[in-house]
């Protein structure tokens, strides 16, 4: 009852009443991002949701968009901006989101949107993960994030589409709300992204 009807009634009015309270600071953050970003604060991207269903993704930018003398992106060291780097410690860059949790692309909890050329490379138990709308948080974030491996993100992934429950999704919030306060787990380093997803091995 909870995961067919409940979950998407507490996500909406959850992204609606987080989108009303947190809007002086959304506002904030675009002012202080337009300079940094060359008066294009936001970061849109195509991401599989549930049932690979693509969907725009919504998120505050963090990294310039320099590139080589082929035109090739430079490395993400060279291009998250300072402000960018500091936002991502206090995940501010995914405030934007709840707009994605209020048109029902995404929930409030759930496996990570990740890239769309992902999609090829999963196993089959590996695309269980799109059993379910893709979440701002999950269960794999508030067990390591970006410092644990491929294979452990999506065992903790699957792990949650399995045992979906209000019970699960209150912890992960609040395990999500002491690691964010706590900056836990970001990266290695904040300024380095988690390497790309290759495929398993046999």
């Amino acid at each position: 009852m909870y995961h067919n009807f409940f979950k998407r009634l507490f996500d909406f009015f959850f992204a609606l009443i987080g989108l009303v309270v947190l809007s002086p600071l959304i506002l904030l953050c675009i002012l202080i991002l337009m300079p940094a970003t060359q008066g294009n604060p936001f970061f849109l991207q195509r991401r599989p949701g549930k049932e690979g269903k693509i969907f725009t993704i919504l998120k505050f930018k963090t990294m310039n968009d320099r590139r080589d003398n082929h035109g090739h992106l430079l490395p993400d060291t060279e291009r998250i901006t300072k402000i960018g780097g500091l936002m991502r410690k206090a995940s501010l860059d995914e405030l934007l989101q709840l707009v994605n949790v209020l048109k029902g692309d995404m929930s409030i909890v759930g496996p990570r949107p990740l890239l769309i050329e992902y999609l090829p490379l999963y196993n089959n138990i590996q695309a269980q993960r799109h059993d379910v709308r893709p979440g701002i948080t999950g269960w794999a974030q508030v067990h390591g994030r970006n410092t644990i491996s491929w294979q452990q993100k999506f065992e903790y992934d699957v792990w949650y589409v399995h045992n979906i429950s209000l019970k699960t999704d209150f912890i992960i919030i609040l395990k999500t709300i002491k690691k964010v306060l706590g900056s836990e787990g970001i990266s290695a380093s904040p300024d380095i992204t988690m390497e790309k997803f290759r495929g398993t091995d046999p």
